[in-house]
């Protein structure tokens, strides 16, 4: 099983990838293997509703989200951490998670999702919400834990000092790793569920 998880801060090592080293230790752990992709780092543009994607398989725009989509098919879950900007993810995480999430038209029914915010004090749980709607929209479940998946640190490595938001992230990885291990016991016994047609309902006809 595979576990990819993006790293939505632009500093490579900072917090935000204390809390998924965290993650990741626990995976390994659980026999679970994990990609970790440095989104923050990268130039990522906003969707252009250019619709591309529909025709194409792909974005128009060749860059890392395009690179991102065979591994986010192949995984069984989604980890997308993000520091905390105005009680918002990073807006290139964001623009990343829009791009990736509309064009790749594979099913994600069953992958399991989860979101981490990093912040120096507020903002979290807004944050939270925000980056658990790529999932609920997507027939992805949405793995919990024993508290909102926050951990907090400003200067580099400070995180290092809450442990309740480290124990927090590990106790994630470690629901998360039982909920892919019952999904794909499920999906062997019983298949997916069955879906009906797509009803589209518009508001301005």
């Amino acid at each position: 099983m595979n576990v990819l998880m993006l790293n939505g801060s632009p500093h490579k090592d900072g917090n935000t990838a204390l809390a998924l080293g965290e993650m990741r230790r626990v995976f390994e752990a659980a026999g679970i293997e994990t990609t970790t992709l440095h989104v923050g780092k990268e130039a990522i543009r906003g969707c252009a509703a250019c619709n591309y994607c529909a025709s194409h398989g792909a974005c128009v725009f060749r860059d890392a989200v395009n690179e991102a989509a065979p591994l986010f098919e192949a995984a069984d879950g989604l980890v997308a951490a993000s520091p905390v900007y105005y009680a918002s993810a990073n807006a290139t995480l964001v623009a990343f998670l829009d791009r990736l999430f509309y064009s790749t038209s594979f099913d994600k029914t069953m992958k399991v999702g989860a979101a981490v915010a990093v912040a120096r004090r507020g903002g979290c749980s807004a944050t939270f919400d925000e980056l658990n709607k790529y999932f609920t929209i997507s027939g992805m479940p949405v793995a919990s834990s024993q508290y909102w998946n926050s951990v907090h640190g400003r200067a580099p490595g400070e995180a290092a000092q809450d442990a309740e938001g480290l124990q927090t992230v590990r106790a994630l990885a470690a629901n998360m790793a039982f909920l892919m291990k019952s999904i794909a016991l499920g999906k062997e016994a019983f298949g997916l569920p069955e879906k009906e047609e797509h009803l589209w309902t518009h508001f301005i006809r």
